[in-house]
């Protein structure tokens, strides 16, 4: 190009702002969300939509094959979504590396990316009681989270919501057998002390798959009670309590004290959680059998 006192300029030349070559900026990330409780159910619903596209995608997987590409591919979802939406919270998860200065944080995520790998890698007899945890502690206490159930098209948050229903307003009843709570249990291990409290409390057994169904289970009221004494993680329950105390349900350790979360080693070694007008009844009832049985966690 010649200008008009007939020099020859490039197409960079500073001279001509208009042809100086253009950098796109840089991709922006979707807008952050302001809100726990929405970020919570946000993150939960994201790596759900992932576990099910993974699902399908791999479906021809060997089962432990599955279960690992859908823990790793929940995890980085969150782990990425974390990093943009909350950078400088801390964050505790089943799949991550902890950090040591996660106990002294005053915001910590606490995420399981799938809970229930196996009931997920059982993907040919479509299983669908699995789900993604998402839960934040503040300051001594969980104050939002959410559980995606994905193949159920579920998700339960510590947003308002109606309380969940009396139990006997829920339930069809009748004389007999079985006419207590019903005991959210594991399909495949259910641990000896289920066995002895059952008889104590006339309750009916419910199985089902991972930690987060069961509460969930309790919660949307096809369960009256969870009640677990083999140890888990703090991931294993964080989010489905914090969704069940915000919906009026009894949660505590079996001898009734306060479940605690962000400790230094993240081990609950027990929990109960069930309908308050069964609380009373079935702590009664733990203390009257033994913890001794250990159970996987689930």
């Amino acid at each position: 190009m010649v200008s008009a006192g007939g020099t020859r300029r490039t197409e960079t030349d500073p001279a001509l702002p208009e042809s100086r070559p253009r950098t796109a900026p840089p991709p922006a990330g979707p807008p952050r969300i302001a809100d726990d409780t929405a970020l919570a159910a946000a993150l939960a619903t994201g790596a759900g939509h992932v576990l099910l596209g993974l699902r399908a995608q791999y479906a021809g997987a060997a089962p432990r094959d599955l279960a690992r590409i859908g823990d790793a591919g929940a995890q980085r979802h969150l782990a990425d979504a974390l990093r943009h939406h909350r950078p400088a919270d801390a964050v505790l998860s089943e799949e991550g590396t902890d950090d040591p200065g996660r106990p002294g944080a005053s915001r910590v995520w606490i995420i399981d990316p799938l809970d229930g790998t196996r009931e997920f890698s059982e993907a040919r007899a479509g299983r669908s009681d699995w789900a993604v945890h998402v839960a934040l502690w503040e300051e001594g206490r969980l104050t939002a989270a959410a559980v995606a159930l994905p193949a159920r098209d579920t998700v339960l948050t510590t947003a308002p919501a109606p309380k969940t229903p009396s139990r006997d307003g829920r339930r069809a009843g009748g004389p007999g057998p079985g006419r207590g709570p019903r005991l959210a249990v594991s399909r495949s291990r259910p641990p000896a002390l289920i066995a002895p409290l059952a008889r104590l409390l006339d309750a009916r057994l419910v199985p089902m798959g991972s930690a987060g169904v069961k509460i969930a289970a309790v919660i949307e009221g096809t369960a009256d009670a969870y009640v677990h004494a083999g140890g888990q993680y703090e991931w294993d329950s964080a989010a489905p309590v914090a969704v069940a105390v915000a919906r009026g349900l009894h949660a505590s350790r079996i001898d009734g004290s306060p479940l605690r979360y962000n400790r230094a080693h993240p081990w609950l070694p027990d929990l109960v959680v069930c309908h308050p007008v069964d609380r009373d009844r079935i702590l009664a009832a733990l203390a009257d059998v033994s913890p001794s049985a250990t159970e996987t966690p689930s």
